[in-house]
């Protein structure tokens, strides 16, 4: 395998990239963080997008909060300014995040429109001046997440968008990758799709340009000391464990979300020593605790428990869990005891 370890320090310890769950708008909350905490102690964890504008002129505390049992965790920000992104990544690393990572791969035409994300991939030398920025400014790693190009939908049709990407995509992305590497970004992470601005919803960003691992491999080849992570269609512990050979991790979305249980078996695929996979029932005595100190504080039990639904995904009763744990946390009055209630309806626990 690829390099089992970077060697990005965090204090005395490393970041084991192999395994890591992406950034997911609206997904990847505190609450979903300390839940896939539970099906592996090590994999990386990343936050939400959040904007640096947020962090420095919102209330960062409230934004910024994680449970320490979360670690190692990521803070993902958005922003195209140096000096509020190295402000933002320094209350990053107040707050206790283990790496800061800079979005340049979201496509949505709302965060184009704010001159980050995906749309920073036409502006390299801009990148790096942020990522020089942030560098400066904090002691933990700073990363870059990135597609493998960019392309404008309007400029020669959807479809063209879609299937291109010739010797010029291919300079441009070697380009951007040198000018944040030498800046300081201490791994690319590289979802294989092109981003079509103009025309495709996130949704079908996600779905519609095929994927290019060959792309992010031969990348690989011309960056051999830059840590290189691959995202994007990658879902089964064998096509994850077969990537590895070539880089240095995988990162899974969605995949993880809704079959958390993948993060328990690719964590016991890398790790041969390891205690037996956490049982669904001890992942649920484990959220009952964490449920409780967080009613006791005022969160919404639905707020926790939407993380929840993929626990039982390809098991017998999957779906009666999914209805109980949904159903009832908009009832009134419901409490911690709602999720002893739905082991019952999915067999076996």
């Amino acid at each position: 395998m690829a390099n089992e370890l970077c060697n990005n320090s965090v204090g005395e310890s490393k970041l084991d990239r192999r395994i890591s769950v992406a950034p997911m708008m609206d997904w990847t909350d505190r609450h979903c963080r300390y839940f896939l905490r539970g099906f592996s102690p090590d994999v990386l964890l990343y936050s939400e997008m959040i904007t640096a504008a947020a962090i420095v002129r919102g209330n960062r505390a409230r934004l910024l909060a994680f449970d320490p049992d979360e670690h190692p965790v990521a803070l993902q920000l958005g922003g195209s300014e140096p000096r509020e992104l190295a402000a933002a990544a320094r209350a990053g690393e107040e707050a206790g995040y283990d790496e800061i990572n800079l979005n340049c791969g979201c496509p949505s035409e709302r965060v184009a429109s704010g001159a980050f994300g995906a749309c920073l991939m036409h502006e390299p030398a801009r990148v790096a001046e942020c990522v020089a920025a942030m560098r400066a400014a904090v002691r933990v790693p700073v990363t870059v997440k990135m597609r493998i190009g960019v392309a404008d939908a309007t400029a020669g049709g959807v479809q063209d968008a879609v299937e291109r990407f010739d010797q010029r995509d291919a300079e441009r992305l070697w380009h951007f990758v040198a000018s944040v590497r030498d800046a300081g970004c201490q791994a690319a992470i590289v979802h294989a799709r092109t981003a079509v601005l103009g025309e495709l919803s996130p949704k079908d960003n996600r779905e519609v340009p095929p994927l290019r691992h060959d792309i992010v491999r031969r990348l690989k080849g011309a960056f051999p000391t830059l840590p290189i992570v691959v995202n994007g269609g990658l879902r089964e512990p064998r096509a994850v464990l077969d990537a590895l050979a070539w880089c240095e991790g995988v990162m899974l979305g969605r995949e993880a979300y809704h079959r958390p249980y993948v993060l328990a078996e690719l964590h016991r695929a890398l790790h041969p020593g390891a205690d037996a996979m956490p049982t669904r029932e001890a992942l649920i005595a484990r959220m009952e605790r964490y449920v409780a100190r967080q009613l006791a504080a005022g969160e919404r039990l639905a707020a926790i428990t939407r993380h929840m639904l993929g626990l039982y995904s390809g098991e017998p009763g999957a779906r009666d869990f999914r209805r109980t744990l949904s159903e009832g946390a908009q009832a009134v009055g419901a409490g911690v005891e709602l999720l002893r209630r739905a082991i019952p309806a999915a067999a076996p626990p």
